[in-house]
């Protein structure tokens, strides 16, 4: 009898890099070290369900000051970034079809620590991977941590990826 595959949740975001859209530097370490350390070859007896916590800019206009906005500004704007998501998530699938192993992917907007563990209870995976930008103390109190506030609230195992000192852009709140 074939048991249910393990379910492994990893929450992924876009890279905060200006002008790099793709994958944060630890969202993807933490997908790369799931396939490597814990699904390793055993691709039938795992499934990964992707999750992208997708936070809109305040005001929706990437940094660029402005005043006026007819309705279709708001709608491109909404359009690009549900494409951005979907080319975020086109990445880590097409990953998981290149080594034969199973997944599910989706997005939801909003706070991150509010939607991944919100995710969590609805879908109830066998644990959680998200990754950490590594912030000292100072930068934590102003930044926050979502790794920090994961394992403290989402109703399942919380493993946290590290970035690499070698891996970590000049400030290390860029991610």
């Amino acid at each position: 009898m074939e048991s249910e595959p393990t379910r492994v949740m990893v929450a992924v975001n876009e890279s905060t890099i200006k002008g790099y859209p793709h994958a944060s530097i630890s969202s993807k370490k933490a997908f790369e070290w799931t396939l490597k350390k814990i699904v390793r070859s055993n691709t039938s007896g795992f499934k990964l369900l992707l999750l992208h916590a997708q936070v809109q800019d305040e005001d929706g206009f990437d940094d660029v000051d402005s005043i006026y906005a007819s309705p279709d500004d708001f709608r491109h704007m909404r359009e690009r970034n549900k494409a951005k998501g979907l080319h975020l998530l086109e990445f880590f699938v097409q990953k998981c079809h290149e080594i034969g192993v199973g997944c599910e992917a989706w997005i939801r907007k909003g706070d991150p620590t509010e939607v991944i563990c919100h995710e969590v209870r609805r879908v109830r995976p066998d644990f959680l991977v998200v990754g950490s930008r590594g912030l000292g103390p100072f930068q934590k109190v102003f930044v926050g941590t979502v790794s920090e506030f994961c394992v403290k609230h989402a109703e399942c195992p919380v493993i946290i990826i590290k970035r690499s000192a070698e891996e970590s852009p000049q400030d290390p709140a860029d991610d």
